[in-house]
């Protein structure tokens, strides 16, 4: 990271942005082009789940290439000033990077699916297992993450 005394070095921190969040930007490859698409997520050691529809772009561009990034920001604060160059975006923000992986086992959506549900404060989710079928769920194994923060 180029702005050394912006970055978050703290697991703690990093981990406390994460759970606060709802939403994460999960940039995929597209042939030579980026995609990126914001889904509702689920984070529990070192791992990222979300879901989506077993068929289309996403679940397509991971089968084709599982590297993946995802983004991530939190307490995001626009700063006015008067002048144009005053003006700064206070924010917390992570960046991880990983491998995707569809799970095929039954037992492991259902954990995936929990793990989202418990993102959003749900404490006992009842996932139905007939459902699972007809739902796509991914585990982003990450490899590398980092924190920024600016205004704090």
């Amino acid at each position: 990271m180029r702005r050394k005394e912006k970055e978050i070095t703290d697991t703690a921190e990093i981990e406390q942005i994460i759970k606060q969040a709802r939403v994460c930007r999960l940039g995929l490859v597209d042939g030579s082009e980026p995609y990126v698409v914001p889904v509702c997520f689920g984070y529990e050691k070192n791992a990222f789940y979300f879901h989506c529809a077993p068929e289309g772009r996403k679940i397509e561009l991971i089968k084709k290439n599982n590297r993946v990034c995802v983004g991530i920001e939190a307490d995001v604060e626009v700063i006015n000033a008067e002048n144009l160059c005053g003006w700064s975006i206070k924010y917390r923000s992570v960046i991880g990077v990983g491998r995707a992986h569809i799970l095929e086992d039954e037992e492991d959506k259902i954990h995936g699916l929990a793990v989202i549900m418990w993102q959003f404060g749900e404490k006992r989710p009842n996932i139905e297992f007939e459902k699972t079928d007809r739902t796509a769920v991914v585990r982003i194994d990450i490899e590398n993450i980092t924190g920024k923060k600016s205004g704090y």
